[in-house]
């Protein structure tokens, strides 16, 4: 039996007993991290690591909690659109997006030549990710990076991005002391990832040095880039809210369903206020942030973009509408609830239970609001003949709860 193995049986034990809280087993025998680190310092000097990077990027590390901690902490509430978007797209924010649009023009207008990419959007994602690099993280991205490579849960993938990181240092791009970022390893002012910046990355200034922190020209460049690479048009906006007629078919506001806008129109989708939809003939998807009581919008390729680089349809909503925020496209026009109450996240795992329970597939209940959920609420939706948005509500809730319990004569403890 290895060590690792025993001590965690033995952690097992003591947990079992209530005697000690769970931890990861690098807590309970850092030793063991030691040992870890010098294997994987090996595997990367097979990959060509130099001597000197490993010495001084590894120099003294030690596994940090924090990063464990941030890692395993999930969301007490579910996130609302209203909420996500109040939080993001603010006025400050909307002010200064603007101010530093104006200054970097020259800039911004080379690279759209070069890239595609038109100016608002890179703004509004530099201002989403490190609110225009007043805040780019303060932890050691490769200590944070061996902290979550050593761990089990997603070591993989962190491996990879921690041998990534090391390759940008030996290349002369930053100093193991200078790459700092996120919990999870993102980096510079547009918060790339390891594998991000050396597939991405890109000299815009000429000094041949790749410098996403300092440098307006690489960072800007580069995110550029990184869009035009995932297949961003540069003569298309990323959507427009929308009104949907009475009686709309609900089953076709999901990003899987893409028609012409000329079929949109006639299936009586309009602009937010009343208005034709344009005559372009672009691919579109209607998507629901809010269910059905909540904003419309339909969304083009440029939006599916910008899941790439974040998969969250909220984020990419927030970098949308604080684009269009920058040129003073106007505000939203669909009406605020009047009360929002989000699911606290043991009620969504109660939710997807009981859709279990009554037969639908949400997956494993684990409190996430997935594409895997959202279709098992439809399904259910569909069943009870109820507006089949796919969206979690505590009426939904409710409802589930009474069917539950008239099914099992009783309900969900």
């Amino acid at each position: 039996m290895s060590l690792v193995t025993a001590w965690l049986r033995f952690g097992l034990l003591l947990v079992a007993a209530g005697l000690l809280v769970a931890r990861p087993a690098w807590a309970l025998e850092p030793r063991d991290f030691e040992a870890w680190l010098e294997m994987f310092k090996s595997e990367a000097a097979g990959s060509g690591i130099s001597p000197r990077t490993l010495e001084t990027a590894f120099a003294g590390i030690t596994p940090d909690p924090e990063v464990l901690a941030l890692d395993r902490r999930q969301p007490e509430f579910t996130q609302t659109f209203w909420r996500y978007l109040d939080g993001r797209v603010t006025v400050q924010r909307i002010e200064k997006g603007r101010e530093l649009l104006a200054k970097h023009r020259t800039l911004l207008e080379k690279i759209k030549v070069r890239y595609g990419v038109q100016p608002r959007f890179l703004v509004a994602f530099w201002g989403l990710e490190t609110n225009f690099g007043s805040y780019t993280g303060d932890k050691s991205v490769i200590r944070s990076l061996a902290t979550l490579a050593y761990d089990t849960r997603r070591g993989t993938f962190f491996r990879g991005e921690l041998l990534q990181a090391l390759k940008i240092i030996d290349a002369g791009h930053a100093e193991s002391s200078e790459l700092m970022g996120s919990w999870a390893g993102a980096t510079g002012q547009l918060q790339f990832m390891p594998s991000t910046f050396n597939r991405y990355a890109v000299d815009g200034d000429g000094d041949g040095r790749l410098d996403i922190w300092g440098s307006y020209p690489d960072m800007f460049a580069s995110a550029a880039n990184y869009l035009s690479s995932v297949g961003w048009r540069s003569k298309q906006i990323w959507g427009r809210e929308v009104r949907l007629p009475a009686g709309f078919d609900l089953e076709l506001a999901q990003l899987d369903t893409r028609k012409p806008i000329s079929e949109w129109q006639e299936l009586g989708v309009r602009r937010a206020d009343g208005k034709n939809l344009p005559r372009a003939e672009l691919q579109a998807s209607i998507v629901l942030p809010g269910g059905v009581n909540g904003p419309a919008f339909m969304v083009y390729d440029n939006f599916r973009a910008i899941l790439v680089w974040n998969r969250s349809l909220l984020y990419a909503l927030a970098v949308g509408h604080l684009s269009d925020q920058l040129i003073h496209l106007g505000p939203l026009l669909a009406k605020r609830p009047a009360k929002e109450e989000p699911l606290r996240r043991a009620e969504v795992e109660e939710l997807q239970g009981l859709l279990l329970s009554l037969g639908f597939d949400p997956g494993a209940p684990d409190g996430v609001l997935g594409s895997r959920t959202r279709a098992a609420i439809r399904a259910y939706q569909r069943q009870a003949k109820l507006p089949a948005d796919g969206y979690p509500t505590v009426l939904l809730l409710d409802g589930l709860r009474r069917e539950a319990t008239n099914q099992t004569g009783r309900c969900c403890g």
